[in-house]
């Protein structure tokens, strides 16, 4: 589940990238496709601590919710969805062209217009364990002479000897890249296709083809 802190958004997925000219420019553009998204629950200070927003979408079997969740979604008047979002406010944030009711559907289109920016929240791509090098741009600690080959690609030196003894919290060392929740902003929508959901943003967006994503402003 994930929670932003005063913003209203949909659910998406990424489909994959394109060139598109605009203003007699070529630029990348990313495609995403955004399904129609319900309303499963509003959140009330009084009731659960804080004012919330959750909508969720891509349907799920029965079989594979457990009966906690499959409650959540009858109170809802809702089938089993597979991804749940919060937005942090009231229902009276989200604006004057949509006011979410429980079991109500928000689709892109009632909260994006073409042309104006907004932020994209994705699961950046994974690289595995990596060395300094490709984590971190490192040139290498040595060269390929005087019989030092496997020493290209070496980070070197981590820290001094008797003096502070240790190695600091935060060194950039190898390990485990990329992977990580990404937000980039002040990404402009290109163009919006209302009967299909699809939304055309003009710039990469963190994540493979397929993952999910959130649009929200």
């Amino acid at each position: 589940m994930v929670d932003s802190t005063t913003k209203i958004g949909v659910i998406a997925k990424k489909i994959g990238m394109t060139n598109l000219f605009q203003e007699d420019k070529l630029i990348a553009c990313t495609i995403v496709k955004a399904t129609p998204c319900v309303v499963t629950q509003i959140k009330t200070t009084d009731k659960d601590g804080y004012e919330a927003v959750q909508i969720a979408t891509y349907e799920k079997k029965a079989k594979h919710t457990n009966k906690a969740m499959a409650g959540h979604f009858k109170k809802a008047n809702v089938t089993p969805k597979k991804k749940i979002v919060e937005f942090r406010g009231t229902p009276a944030t989200w604006g004057k062209n949509i006011t979410p009711t429980l079991g109500s559907t928000i689709e892109v289109q009632d909260i994006f217009e073409e042309g104006e920016y907004i932020d994209v929240v994705g699961t950046a791509k994974a690289h595995g364990f990596t060395g300094v090098v490709k984590r971190h741009g490192f040139k290498g600690s040595k060269e390929h002479t005087h019989g030092q080959g496997d020493q290209a690609r070496a980070s070197g030196s981590i820290g001094a000897c008797a003096t502070p003894s240790r190695v600091f919290k935060g060194k950039r060392m190898a390990g485990r890249s990329g992977g990580q929740r990404v937000t980039v902003s002040n990404l402009k929508i290109i163009k919006i296709i209302k009967e299909q959901g699809i939304v055309i943003i003009g710039a990469p967006i963190p994540g493979n083809n397929k993952s999910i994503i959130i649009l929200q402003k």
